[in-house]
């Protein structure tokens, strides 16, 4: 797997991912979501992990905007969704992330608790962040990524910018999103 794939193992919800990937299946040209007001479209699927990106993104080793989603065969409580959650935090960690912060939503007796990662990697090609979204839906684990990209010499410096400006609002828009597919 590539470095790139190995960074970025997050953003799903169980119940939409069939969906999702169906309607990708049936009309390629068609956008398989829309997140944030942008519409997403499938790029590269293998085994259990999916990434989609906007329209004009087509290159997977160079775009902005990516939604990464990963279903954890196996993972079917919330103790393994936890451990699923703290070894990504772990990848991140060993893969030199800074982590910007990490939070988790105790299960209730309508809700499965859900987990949030939110991190920074800064290399010579560029700077990413990553906002992580772990979450049981019918006792199945997924997780639900959205990654942002500089390039270039300043790419750490437009990367903290974006961030005060916008990591709120992706992280809020991450949270609340249903995943549902367009009409």
């Amino acid at each position: 797997m590539r470095f790139r794939r190995s960074l970025f193992l997050l953003v799903a919800l169980a119940i939409i991912e069939p969906r999702i990937l169906s309607r990708a299946a049936e009309n390629p040209k068609a956008p398989a979501f829309e997140f944030r007001q942008v519409s997403y479209f499938e790029r590269w699927s293998k085994n259990d992990q999916h990434e989609f990106t906007p329209d004009k993104q087509e290159d997977l080793d160079h775009w902005s905007d990516m939604i990464t989603i990963n279903a954890y065969p196996g993972v079917d409580d919330g103790e393994k969704m936890a451990g699923t959650a703290n070894a990504v935090l772990g990848n991140y960690r060993s893969h030199q992330g800074k982590i910007l912060k990490t939070d988790s939503v105790p299960a209730t007796s309508d809700r499965p608790a859900e987990h949030f990662i939110s991190v920074m990697f800064v290399r010579p090609q560029f700077s990413e962040i990553a906002f992580a979204r772990f979450k049981l839906v019918d006792k199945k684990g997924h997780s639900f990524v959205y990654s942002h990209r500089f390039y270039g010499d300043k790419a750490s410096e437009q990367m903290n910018a974006w961030i005060a400006a916008n990591g709120a609002d992706v992280e809020k828009a991450l949270l609340e999103w249903d995943g549902k597919t367009r009409k």
